[in-house]
């Protein structure tokens, strides 16, 4: 059974205090939506690091090929991942200290979120942390992702 969903307050909380994340299946490719939440985060303070074993950098940042490698403390592991892929990146998130483990939209696994929870981890699932940070801190408009673009994807005439 799915645990309740974090309140706002939790959310804001999390947003707050956890400025490093290891986005985990971080794109080079800005048409892809992890390189846009990437560098969004980026844009508002976040320490990102990305996870990608086949890229040396992503958005200035040196790559790591899994959270195992990442030098430092991470708070929030972000899974750009299908949910059937995520259960190895939680465990290494518990393995490293992470305190949030965060699903992107449409990515849910409950024995994932179980095992996270059950170690001390705060779990999200199915929520984008770009979106949810713009909704809670003033960047969301009545059309959606305040980008002028309303749309899953980015058009082609945006600068790559």
């Amino acid at each position: 059974m799915s645990a309740p969903d974090l309140s706002s307050h939790e959310l804001m909380e999390i947003l707050s205090t956890c400025k490093r994340v290891a986005l985990v299946g971080l794109s080079g490719d800005p048409m892809r939506p992890s390189y846009f939440a990437g560098k969004y985060l980026q844009e508002h303070g976040f320490d990102v690091v990305p996870v990608n074993p086949n890229r040396s950098d992503i958005l200035g940042e040196t790559c790591y090929p899994d959270l195992l490698s990442i030098p430092g403390k991470v708070d929030v592991v972000d899974l750009f991942q299908r949910s059937d892929r995520v259960l190895p990146f939680v465990r290494q998130a518990i393995d490293i200290g992470a305190r949030v483990v965060w699903m992107q939209l449409t990515v849910v696994n409950e024995e994932a979120a179980a095992l996270a929870r059950n170690a001390g981890l705060k779990v999200v699932m199915d929520r984008c942390m770009k979106i949810e940070y713009a909704r809670l801190y003033g960047g969301l408009n009545y059309a959606g992702v305040n980008t002028r673009v309303i749309s899953a994807k980015r058009p082609l005439f945006i600068n790559r």
